[in-house]
């Protein structure tokens, strides 16, 4: 990487919020995560020179375009500042944090800004889900298909029994664990419900189908939510960390990353994997690419993993394809514990997707504020011990497009 790229904080807001409920707008949202994030850090509005929002469908859910310039509604000082909008699907997040590190890599601003929203919670959930569709191929994958996603999902799930053979209990497994780490986080949307292997095991109208083998316990969550981080070059990290008195080391830093875009219909990516090994090869490779960015030769440099679990069958993919088993026994993963807190490689230990939320155009930037909290001791009851390189994984479509970040201090 050209220049370093340093992490200063954010903020996130409530995942268990209903802000239609609420009779706000989505600008009320973004207006409490970027003042957050500001007051959280102690930065002041004349220090942010561009600002990055990643946003899914606000055209759709909230019939809204133009999201840059909503960064600028926030505090009256950001009048005139360059903003803009990026969209990736579930990976806008993530998009969005590549332009502005790429800014301060490539020298052009010393303080960046990114802001990932989605408010979902405007529309009923057969609408919702039609509108998701939309990050597939919509008119081959999605077009008169209720809950298409699920269905893909499920489908790679598929693909895993064809090739390697998938055991229900092992998803659940998943969905057990991700439930439970967000009991421990107090911004999770699923704080408070109930669920277990047991539940996740259930083949009832409690637990019902919807879409292949994809139940509603494999499922992340319908979420209005934002989060915002701050990112520096090391000129203004220095400034910052003699300000605050404390050592530069200790401000986490983008220590790699990957990016890779595969073919939009997942029988195309399956297709393109049939000789590979790993089932969606695109996202092995970005994540190899970050290792490699990172001077990691492996994922045994890594102390935690926030990952896309958009569904349970998602997580599993992203156990083998970052390395933690071979491919194909992800479910060893599951078996031993090593995903769980306290295990070798905690994976979600926020609760993911499924236990702290999923709204869409967030999550990618909630997963990196999450890998920053992990590495300076700040995430409270869900943190991994001793933690200092987090790696995150978010993917848009149906394993599409898929970004990495390597986090640490």
């Amino acid at each position: 990487m050209s220049q370093e790229v340093y992490i200063l904080g954010g903020y996130q807001t409530d995942f268990a919020r209903n802000w239609s409920k609420e009779n706000k707008h989505f600008s009320a949202m973004m207006r409490e995560v970027v003042r957050g994030a500001l007051e959280t850090t102690g930065l002041e509005p004349k220090d942010i020179q561009t600002g990055h929002v990643g946003n899914f469908a606000a055209e759709l859910y909230c019939k809204q375009g133009h999201l840059g310039a909503f960064f600028v509604e926030t505090h009256p000082l950001f009048s005139g500042l360059p903003t803009g909008r990026h969209e990736a699907a579930c990976a806008s997040g993530s998009i969005a944090l590549l332009a502005a590190s790429a800014e301060i890599e490539a020298g052009r601003y010393d303080v960046t800004a990114v802001v990932g929203i989605e408010q979902m919670k405007t529309v009923d959930s057969a609408t919702g889900g039609d509108f998701l569709g939309t990050a597939a191929w919509y008119e081959l994958e999605a077009a008169g298909i209720e809950f298409p996603f699920p269905k893909l999902f499920g489908k790679l799930g598929d693909e895993y029994d064809k090739r390697y053979g998938l055991k229900d209990e092992h998803l659940a497994g998943i969905s057990a664990i991700n439930y439970a780490n967000a009991k421990l986080n107090p911004n999770a949307q699923t704080r408070t419900w109930y669920m277990n292997q047991g539940h996740a095991m259930c083949r009832t109208d409690d637990n019902p189908a919807v879409g292949g083998r994809i139940r509603i316990s494999d499922c992340s969550q319908v979420t209005d939510g934002a989060a915002t981080v701050f990112l520096a070059s090391k000129s203004y990290a220095e400034k910052y960390a003699k300000a605050k008195g404390i050592p530069l080391a200790s401000i986490p830093r983008i220590k790699g990353w990957g990016h890779h875009t595969a073919r939009l219909r997942f029988e195309d990516k399956v297709l393109e994997s049939k000789d590979s090994e790993y089932v969606l090869p695109h996202v092995r490779s970005t994540v190899t690419d970050a290792f490699k960015r990172a001077g990691m030769a492996d994922v045994s440099g890594i102390d935690g993993i926030e990952t896309h679990d958009c569904f349970t069958t998602s997580e599993y993919m992203a156990i083998d394809h970052f390395g933690l088993t071979k491919p194909g026994e992800s479910w060893k993963a599951v078996e031993e514990g090593v995903i769980a807190i306290g295990g070798k490689c905690p994976i979600n230990p926020s609760g993911g997707l499924i236990g702290a939320g999923h709204p869409v155009g967030a999550t990618g930037v909630r997963q990196l504020l999450d890998a920053y909290k992990q590495v300076t001791g700040t995430a409270g009851d869900y943190q991994v011990e001793g933690a200092k390189n987090f790696a995150t994984l978010n993917i848009g479509g149906s394993g599409t497009t898929s970004v990495t970040f390597i986090v640490g201090v």
